[in-house]
């Protein structure tokens, strides 16, 4: 089944489609959307086809900076009921561990986590947002909508504490630089390895002082006594630590037996239940993420740093055991 997201993340989309000339209920009709979700917003939708009528509709409307503009539309009311507990959190820190924590209440599939030494730069904090169901070139338009989103989430949350210092997109531009410029305040960086905000460290140590204790109580019950997060197996658990450590000194057997809080032997134990082995979850994940790399047009040889592997002829050799094809070939095939 796939993955849901609250069709509150498409308030503004009726206008701001209209605005450009189009027609939002053909476009939702494309997209095998009901109308009703200009409407409810906590109607259900699935993930894959609201990705892809954002990519529709950046088409339709000849409106590269689609994504850019629903986002700056909107405000963290969309959230519905998360926004509450986030916005009644003692800090932006404990806010942004209450999001990670419910954020499946309003999108399954998008999860965001917080990397205290992102980028290894001193003093720089990184939010990373990852999709893991989602194939990357579909889904350029809503890592713009998200980042975006988020940078004014958190501006709104943080006030003057709040200053952005880099935003990380793991695509080509799609906009004019303008565009990006309006939307962020500075330029991205593009052809990365992640979605990411990059904000000061001690950001998260600033309080709210608008937080009310018992809204926020009252709201994680409510959050908590009626939204049953989706139970992930081990598989997708190791899946998704492999994913976040990709590249590091973690992303091995070890590594992920100790972020998953594990002893190696049990890790190992677990996944042969699941009928499974580390190595063939590690090789899968590897062979996922060289897909997305190879898909754009970062340079090959940070291609293979990002997969950990030790210099660029073991990338040769990888593609051509999951390809049967060379890196190069890979990205004339998907590239596009």
């Amino acid at each position: 089944m796939s993955d849901s997201v609250r069709a509150a993340s498409l308030r503004g989309f009726d206008e701001l489609v209209r605005s450009l000339g189009g027609d939002p209920l053909a476009l939702l009709r494309s997209q095998r959307l009901p109308a009703a979700a200009l409407v409810d917003e906590e109607l259900l939708l699935p993930a894959h086809n609201l990705t892809r009528l954002l990519q529709a509709s950046a088409r339709v409307l000849g409106c590269a900076d689609f994504g850019l503009r629903l986002a700056q539309a909107q405000d963290i009311g969309i959230l519905g009921p998360v926004a509450v507990a986030i916005q009644n959190a003692p800090t932006l820190g404990e806010a942004m561990r209450i999001a990670s924590r419910y954020l499946y209440v309003h999108n399954q599939g998008l999860a965001i986590t917080l990397v205290p030494d992102g980028r290894a730069v001193a003093g720089l904090a990184e939010l990373r947002y990852e999709m893991p169901a989602i194939y990357l070139p579909a889904s350029h338009q809503s890592f713009e909508l998200m980042l975006c989103g988020g940078h004014r989430f958190l501006a709104a949350l943080g006030g003057d504490h709040y200053r952005l210092e880099a935003v990380h997109l793991p695509h080509a531009p799609l906009a004019t630089p303008a565009a990006y410029r309006r939307a962020f305040g500075l330029m991205p960086h593009f052809n990365q390895p992640t979605a990411s905000l990059v904000v000061p460290r001690r950001l998260f140590d600033a309080p709210l002082r608008q937080a009310n204790p018992t809204l926020r109580n009252l709201a994680t019950h409510y959050l908590e006594s009626n939204f049953i997060a989706p139970r992930q197996s081990l598989l997708a658990r190791v899946r998704l630590a492999l994913t976040r450590t990709l590249g590091t000194s973690q992303c091995g057997l070890e590594g992920v037996a100790a972020v998953l809080a594990m002893h190696p032997r049990t890790l190992q134990r677990q996944l042969s239940a699941e009928g499974v082995r580390f190595s063939e979850v590690h090789d899968a994940v590897l062979r996922e993420a060289a897909l997305r790399y190879l898909a754009g047009t970062m340079p090959l040889a940070q291609v293979s740093a990002q997969l950990g592997l030790s210099e660029q002829s073991a990338l040769t050799r990888s593609c051509k055991r999951w390809f049967g094809e060379t890196p190069l070939a890979v990205r004339r095939r998907t590239s596009g």
